[in-house]
């Protein structure tokens, strides 16, 4: 979603550096008409940096780590950070950065990487209206739609983890649905077909489906992506002293793919423990004979 953002940035007339370790990333940038940087200090000169990573810790590495940017940005520049983390994460980061002088939204994002690259995510955000107004332009270009959840950080990482919850039960549920027809020697195909037309269909299970019908589960959002995401959503909880069993349940599906194997393929690969479990078959992919 980075190499989208940044793309899409680069295209609406701004200024962009690329940051990322793996360097056949900042050499796809390049060779987009981008500009990289090999660590986050090198960054120092930009007025906006988005964090767009896989967790927390990653955030923390960006900003406060070894070659950290925080430290080397002009004051009153700002963070607009896009990272799906725990919403106690998302506070005490604004204060650390607020310490440097540096400004900081809390900016969540959905889409994937297609939205991403066709400025059209959505940005659940929250932070000062100083902030929004500095942050405007780069929002108008990024994001199709972005909601203004309030003034105090930590509100838009609220918002992303009731997304996350949600997106990891119907991604669980589908699979499970899908083997549940399958172990019942149902016709997959014949399955999605007469559930995106029925009351049981979500984006989700329309969305995924296909990938397990064809067989092709390369990653457009891996399942490690939601052992994450939905370990938040049950950390978050802990914190509030509420159950969340059924967000649980999806977990305990996730971290089941991962151990077997699978946490690097797409998230649709959750199935693959029921074809574990149940001993059912599975779509190949179309290039397997």
């Amino acid at each position: 979603m980075g190499l989208g953002i940044a793309e899409n940035l680069r295209q609406s007339g701004f200024d962009v550096t690329g940051c990322d370790i793996n360097a056949s990333a900042r050499t796809a940038f390049i060779a987009l008409g981008g500009t990289s940087a090999s660590n986050p200090a090198e960054l120092h000169g930009c007025d906006i940096v988005l964090t767009v990573v896989i967790n927390g810790h990653q955030v923390e590495q960006v900003l406060f780590g070894e070659q950290g940017l925080a430290s080397t940005l002009a004051q009153g520049s700002l963070i607009l950070q896009c990272a799906t983390i725990a919403p106690s994460q998302a506070k005490a980061l604004h204060a650390r950065l607020a310490s440097h002088g540096v400004g900081m939204l809390d900016t969540p994002i959905s889409g994937g990487a297609a939205k991403a690259k066709s400025g059209e995510l959505s940005v659940m955000a929250s932070g000062e209206p100083e902030a929004f107004a500095q942050a405007q332009p780069v929002l108008d270009a990024m994001a199709a739609h972005v909601y203004r959840l309030g003034d105090a950080p930590g509100i838009g990482s609220s918002m992303k983890l009731v997304n996350q919850l949600l997106a990891g039960v119907h991604i669980a549920t589908a699979a499970e649905a899908v083997a549940f027809g399958i172990r019942m020697g149902l016709d997959p195909e014949v399955v999605y077909e007469v559930i995106t037309h029925s009351a049981g269909n979500s984006w989700m299970f329309e969305n995924r489906v296909p990938h397990i019908l064809s067989g092709d589960y390369t990653p457009l959002s891996a399942v490690d992506i939601f052992v994450k995401d939905l370990d938040l959503v049950h950390q978050t909880g802990r914190e509030l002293s509420m159950a969340t069993p059924v967000a649980a349940s999806a977990l305990q599906q996730f971290m089941a793919a991962s151990g077997a194997g699978f946490g690097r393929e797409d998230d649709a690969a959750v199935i693959k423990v029921y074809k574990a479990l149940s001993g059912i078959s599975l779509p190949s992919a179309a290039n397997d004979s």
